[in-house]
């Protein structure tokens, strides 16, 4: 089977810092929160962490969302003004918290090496889950006429008639398993 986390969608990942996650509980209801996170692997992963949460741990509303609903989305995105910039990154998959003590030691190790937060931070122990989520789909998007922001450049325009228009978005790629 072919990873679902293609090269592409795994550098829109990296080249981006924050995560809004989606989940729902067993009734359907959507929760949505932002999300520091890394990709290991097949895998994206986030922990929950020492930021003053009441309540924390497994008794935050996403972690009892996945415990009921494993089913979860994970867009990161761009936005601007100038639409034409607009890009997005959905995943679909299904999350659990990490069990495995080697796997935990490694999604912690990408997150720190992603987040110089976390490296000054205790995550060790059951008040701080470690999450891995298994991409089932990616979706990318992206506007016309725009570099996307963290693709290598500042947004511009492209120059000429083109950029006189208002282009229609296009859709880049999307893979459905």
């Amino acid at each position: 089977m072919a990873a679902v986390l293609d090269r592409a969608a795994r550098a829109y990942l990296a080249r981006h810092r924050v995560a809004r996650l989606a989940t729902a509980d067993a009734g359907g209801a959507p929760h949505v929160v932002p999300l520091c996170y890394a990709v290991s692997g097949d895998h994206v992963y986030f922990v929950v962490d020492d930021k003053p949460k009441n309540p924390g741990g497994r008794a935050l509303k996403r972690m009892r969302n996945i415990a009921e609903n494993p089913a979860v989305a994970l867009v990161v995105d761009d936005y601007a003004e100038d639409w034409r910039a607009l890009a997005f990154l959905l995943v679909r998959g299904h999350a659990e918290i990490v069990d495995d003590p080697a796997e935990r030691a490694r999604a912690l190790r990408a997150l720190r090496l992603r987040y110089r937060q976390y490296r000054s931070m205790h995550l060790d122990g059951p008040e701080h889950p470690v999450v891995r989520i298994t991409p089932s789909r990616v979706h990318r998007w992206q506007g016309t006429g725009v570099t996307p922001r963290g693709a290598g450049g500042r947004s511009t325009p492209r120059v000429g008639a083109a950029a006189r228009r208002t282009p229609r978005p296009r859709q880049l790629r999307s893979r459905r398993r």
